[in-house]
């Protein structure tokens, strides 16, 4: 077990130290798709969900999300956010709609927020699917993925 960062002397798991390493400008934006129906769309445009506006729910959830995300996986170390924000974008595909939903997620510190761009997108995909399966449940959530990542020692990532 010695090569895995994860792991201690014991073959136990364990939160790797950070303590040494310098404090950077860090930012990470994840993307989510979800498909629906012509059905979901027309119901969202006319106010129909009876739930409320499914994006501004979502955008709430994908907030709390990013915030959260120390607390639901488990070798993610808590993270002073200076800022998330979510953008939604409604586009005509071969059969009904997607909904593209992305996240960006911005701190200074010692390790990245890749994984809380990650969580915001897909917490927020959820919530949407939450808020209008009464119309349709056959929605999918597709593709969630890390776009780009800014900061750290690894150096910029950008997805191709």
């Amino acid at each position: 077990m010695s090569n895995f960062t994860h792991w201690n002397e014991e073959g136990r798991p364990k939160m790797v130290d950070i303590s040494e390493k310098t404090s950077t400008n860090r930012t990470a934006i994840a993307r989510s798709t979800i498909t629906l129906s012509d059905e979901v769309y027309e119901a969202i445009q006319q106010g129909g969900i009876k739930k409320g506006d499914p994006t501004h729910v979502a955008q709430i959830a994908g907030i709390i999300g990013a915030k959260k995300t120390a607390d639901i996986i488990p070798m993610c170390h808590p993270i002073m956010l200076q800022g998330t924000d979510l953008q939604f974008d409604y586009t005509k595909a071969e059969v009904g709609y997607e909904l593209h939903i992305q996240a960006t997620v911005k701190c200074s510190g010692k390790t990245g927020v890749e994984m809380e761009a990650l969580t915001a997108v897909s917490i927020a995909a959820l919530t949407f699917y939450d808020m209008c399966k009464a119309v349709d449940k056959s929605m999918v959530i597709k593709e969630t993925y890390l776009v780009q990542k800014t900061g750290g020692k690894s150096g910029d990532f950008v997805h191709k």
